[in-house]
């Protein structure tokens, strides 16, 4: 993968987590703490470019108009587009690293879990 489209990767990643973290309206300190330290631990040991995916989460998360369908819609366009960068293992991560936000806190939602099956559905296409 380039630099270009790992970057612009990475960025798909903050935009589909944002909107797992703000599926009740309210990004939680508890869902941030929980994405930065699976960040740290897991996304950065692949690429340093990884860091895109919190630099991101944070612009969506400072900007009031950030709607959250349009988030996990950029995502979907993504991964249409560059199907060669998703495998078993790559989704694998991405479902780990959505259902940590949606626990970190509370439990999860009904909400949360219509999207993470929507993801999950997503991710199973054309593997």
């Amino acid at each position: 993968m380039n630099s270009k489209n790992a970057i612009e990767f990475y960025r798909s990643l903050g935009k589909l987590f944002y909107a797992f973290a703000a599926t009740d309206n309210c990004v939680r300190p508890e869902e941030f703490k929980a994405l930065e330290t699976i960040i740290n631990e897991e996304w950065l040991s692949l690429s340093d470019e990884a860091k895109y995916i919190l630099e991101t989460f944070k612009q969506l998360q400072s900007s009031e108009e950030t709607d959250l369908n349009i988030c996990f819609e950029s995502f979907v366009d993504f991964k249409k587009a560059h199907i060669e960068l998703f495998n078993i293992n790559m989704n694998s991560k991405i479902l780990k690293t959505a259902t940590a936000i949606t626990t970190s806190f509370s439990g999860q939602n009904k909400s949360e879990l219509i999207l993470l099956a929507k993801l999950d559905l997503e991710l199973k296409k054309e593997i």
